[in-house]
């Protein structure tokens, strides 16, 4: 580390090289205190609908901007809206009184030179295929209105994205990561992607609109899960009393292979049997019912909503790869803090500030904070200066779909 690493030293504070800050707390870990809250927004709730589309379309558009012009160019498509539609679930089967609307906005660049680039039709074609793979039982063509009004950037925006060498920051924001996750926060992401995921083929009923709520008090872990059920696969009320019963009895056995420990599973606690007033619907999510949804309002960059840990505000979906930091700093802090903890840390916080118009890879301040493993500074400004001097490798990742972005 000799010579290559300027620290000047603090009080419980290391300043290095790249503006990396390293520090150590006081904090008890997580785990060890008295009471931890941690949410998941499934695939097929509105607001995740609407960070997959965002995504989707982010997606579409910078392999196009690739295929034709050799490089992604200015766009952000991290504003889409859905408004909840109308629906009559019944027993067997069911109707959609009236379609979910879905409306794509956003900035992107929509010329070079004299080639127009047909922006809408990439958005809107990039969002029906995502809804056709991830949302079995929606027909795109009736049960959905797709509208798009992405503009063009301003212009001094644009004039940041197109300078050269290292890509500079389009805005002065920071992104929060964390690791590792604890027992109740594994849960709750692992039991809702079980849920849409390997527990479909068992349980068809099961739509993508799952909520997992983990809540522990002391040892004591709860899982409440809101879980929309499909009208068209379900007989009766004793049919559905009997699919849950199904379902708890499932999501029971997954969670005894993380641990030992009691887990209480709740689904649709909501429900008042004797009335048959249940969580109903005809295409497996809440939106065909008036419920609304908006990018960012859902799991952040790692997947969950965690209010006991530090989170930024930035909807990373949709966000372009290249210099927005909103996005490229949600997603590196929480590859910086899973590498520290491997190496040692009980805990591990990232927190990194951009600075508009600055190399992307030299940020304002790179905070680490760090609970246990004393002898974690060098190791630990190893892996963020690493991180940090390759981040564009992030573009690379989300332009293939391979970066979790909520």
């Amino acid at each position: 580390m000799k010579g290559k690493i300027k620290a000047l030293y603090f009080i419980g504070v290391i300043q290095m090289k790249r503006n990396i800050f390293i520090e150590f707390t006081g904090e008890l870990p997580l785990e060890k205190q008295k009471v931890e809250l941690v949410e998941r927004k499934g695939i097929g709730h509105p607001d995740s609908i609407c960070d997959g589309i965002a995504e989707a379309v982010s997606m579409a558009l910078s392999k196009e901007y690739l295929k034709r012009f050799g490089t992604v160019l200015h766009h952000n498509t991290d504003q889409v809206e859905l408004v909840g539609g109308l629906s009559n679930p019944k027993w067997g089967a069911g109707e959609i009184d009236s379609p979910t609307y879905i409306l794509l906005s956003g900035r992107a660049t929509t010329k070079v030179g004299t080639e127009r680039m047909p922006v809408g039709e990439i958005a809107i074609k990039a969002a029906k295929y995502y809804i056709k793979e991830n949302l079995r039982n929606i027909d795109v063509e009736n049960d959905i209105i797709l509208d798009q009004k992405i503009g063009m950037g301003s212009s001094d925006l644009r004039s940041v994205f197109g300078r050269g060498g290292i890509p500079k920051a389009n805005d002065t924001s920071f992104g929060c990561g964390f690791a590792p996750f604890s027992l109740t926060e594994t849960l709750t992401y692992e039991v809702e992607k079980y849920m849409n995921g390997k527990m479909k083929k068992k349980i068809p009923a099961s739509g993508e609109d799952i909520k997992v709520m983990g809540e522990r008090y002391g040892d004591d872990i709860t899982l409440t899960i809101c879980n929309a059920m499909v009208s068209k696969y379900i007989n009766d009320i004793d049919h559905y009393k009997q699919i849950i019963e199904e379902e708890t009895s499932l999501v029971e056995e997954f969670v005894a292979k993380y641990t030992d420990k009691k887990v209480n599973v709740m689904i649709n606690t909501g429900d008042d049997i004797a009335n048959e007033s249940v969580f109903l619907t005809v295409t497996g999510t809440s939106a065909e019912q008036g419920d609304d949804g908006s990018v960012g309002r859902g799991n952040r960059a790692n997947g969950l909503i965690t209010p006991y840990r530090p989170m930024s505000m930035e909807a990373t979906s949709g966000k372009n790869p290249i210099n927005h930091v909103g996005k490229l700093y949600n997603l590196l802090s929480n590859k910086i803090a899973k590498d520290i903890a491997k190496d040692g840390a009980k805990q591990a916080y990232v927190r990194i500030l951009s600075q508009i118009g600055s190399p992307i890879d030299q940020p304002l301040a790179c905070d680490i904070q760090l609970v246990g493993a004393k002898k974690m500074e060098a190791k630990a400004y190893k892996i963020a200066d690493k991180w940090l001097a390759n981040i564009t490798k992030m573009t690379k990742d989300c332009v293939e779909g391979k970066a979790q972005t909520f």
